[in-house]
């Protein structure tokens, strides 16, 4: 295993996951930097190719954070990321790669210190995988 931290993207809705994050920034919570982070609109417009690109360009590892189930400004919008990332995590095992890589995480918007942990978990379960060659 290399000394370089996993490199990983981060889905993010607009809504309570970018509220969680402003919440961690107050508390002076960081995101460790091997995270990126993109803001989507809400996680229900993230298609499973959205999931995928990240890999091909080199991404060890995928999360989608969005809103709780009753919390979506969008009525069911981590309801289908949810289902997307499942969709994508039973791909990954047809071609043997772990599906571990990938996950979806539900945030409520003043959890800003969930929002930061989550990237670290990540992280390091990431770490814990053999590295995508």
């Amino acid at each position: 295993m290399s000394n370089s931290k996993p490199r990983i993207i981060a889905f993010c809705c607009a809504n309570c996951a970018s509220a969680a994050a402003n919440v961690a920034q107050g508390m002076k919570k960081v995101l460790p930097e091997n995270v990126k982070v993109v803001q989507v609109p809400c996680t229900g417009r993230i298609e499973i190719l959205h999931l995928m690109k990240p890999f091909e360009d080199g991404a060890d590892g995928v999360y989608v954070a969005g809103c709780q189930s009753d919390s979506c400004q969008y009525m069911d919008g981590i309801s289908k990321a949810s289902k997307r990332v499942a969709h994508v995590k039973k791909l990954f095992q047809e071609i043997d790669m772990e599906p571990e890589r990938i996950e979806v995480f539900q945030l409520s918007a003043s959890k800003g210190g969930r929002f930061v942990d989550v990237a670290y978990e990540m992280t390091e379960r990431l770490e814990s995988l053999t590295p995508i060659v």
